[in-house]
């Protein structure tokens, strides 16, 4: 039986850290725990789902393009940026040599402090990030848009002008916000988790 899993992982401050110090006690009782075990193994994979989608559309060198990323809190109503899946996904198409604009209602500062640590290691890879002051600047002229924190002001966009804004319309969905069958309907290139590609 195969099981999909949707969405790209969990992160913040509390459900990570319970289950590896269960796991972690578990083990100083001599037990394993591989439910739990497994549960943080497919949330580190999950991290890397958009990123592979993005590589199996435009490669591993990603140099010359430019993605919107709407949402970088691990959930919505937060700038709670600990294990949120926007650093997996930013420091991974950062460092393929991609361009990216990021939007988020409230956790931008925090992500520029997380972020300058994240790649503390290549710093200059700072300077092909950006922060948009709203959804719709962050899309205009990208190759493709990322959608990784499901926020509400994401549901409902002017698709019209969305469309108009970017030099494609792509769409990578890692919170599954839209209809695949309206999508391809509409024209644009939907690539969800779990729900299979509409181009």
């Amino acid at each position: 039986m195969n099981i999909t899993i949707i969405g790209t992982g969990y992160g913040g401050s509390c459900f990570p850290k319970d289950v590896q110090a269960l796991a972690r006690t578990a083990r100083e009782h001599g037990q394993t725990l591989r439910v739990l075990e497994a549960v943080e193994a497919v949330n580190h994979d999950q991290k890397q789902v958009l990123v592979k989608k993005v590589f199996a559309r435009y490669g591993r060198d990603l140099s010359g393009k430019t993605f919107a990323l709407w949402g970088l809190a691990f959930k919505p109503n937060t700038n709670d940026m600990r294990d949120a899946p926007s650093r997996v996904v930013i420091g991974a198409l950062l460092r393929a040599g991609a361009r990216i604009v990021a939007h988020d209602p409230v956790a931008a500062e925090e992500a520029r402090r997380v972020l300058a640590l994240d790649l503390a290691d290549a710093p200059a890879l700072l300077e092909k990030l950006q922060f948009a002051a709203k959804p719709m600047e962050a899309v205009q002229g990208a190759d493709a848009l990322i959608i990784v924190t499901e926020w509400k002001a994401y549901r409902s966009p002017n698709w019209t002008a969305l469309k108009a804004a970017m030099k494609a319309p792509v769409i990578f969905d890692g919170r599954n916000l839209y209809d695949p069958q309206a999508m391809h309907s509409s024209g644009v290139a939907y690539v969800a988790i779990g729900r299979g590609n509409h181009d």
